[in-house]
């Protein structure tokens, strides 16, 4: 069984696990650590697999002014398609809500069909795109919004 849970300090070299094998250019395990100490905005969930009581995934949004802006989704390969980044995404968003945010946005990147398929599913609109946003591939990134009513 899989349980979304508020990321703690302990959780921090589990989630730079995940990260690292998500991720070709992913966060450090200091920038989780400073995240979690010192970004007064910073919200993050983890993915735990009961069953052996490993971080299988996790997601961050930051509180700007009245918007949550998700900085990373992250799902270990041999548990995607099992709707963990989406239970993650919903804890987002209800934070977003209990907040007063007006909506969430990400950036995606553009060749990422299955990510932004998820987002599209949970009610991302594409709103723009950050030409060159990824530096190791230059590859633009597609900004998605969903607003909230």
């Amino acid at each position: 069984m899989i349980h979304i849970v508020p990321m703690r300090k302990k959780h921090i070299d589990g989630v730079a696990a995940v990260e690292k094998n998500c991720f070709e250019e992913g966060w450090s395990k200091n920038s989780f650590k400073d995240e979690l100490e010192n970004n007064k905005l910073a919200l993050y969930y983890i993915a735990v697999d009961n069953e052996n009581n490993t971080i299988v995934g996790y997601g961050g949004m930051w509180h700007v002014v009245n918007e949550g802006h998700i900085t990373n989704i992250a799902v270990l390969e041999k548990y995607r398609r099992k709707n963990i980044a989406t239970e993650i995404i919903k804890r987002l968003e209800e934070e977003a809500k209990k907040r007063c945010m007006i909506g969430m946005t990400l950036e995606v990147r553009r060749s990422n069909s299955a990510a932004r398929n998820l987002y599209a599913k949970m009610g991302f609109k594409i709103e723009g795109i950050r030409k060159e946003y990824y530096k190791s591939d230059k590859e633009d990134a597609i900004i998605m919004w969903k607003y909230f009513e």
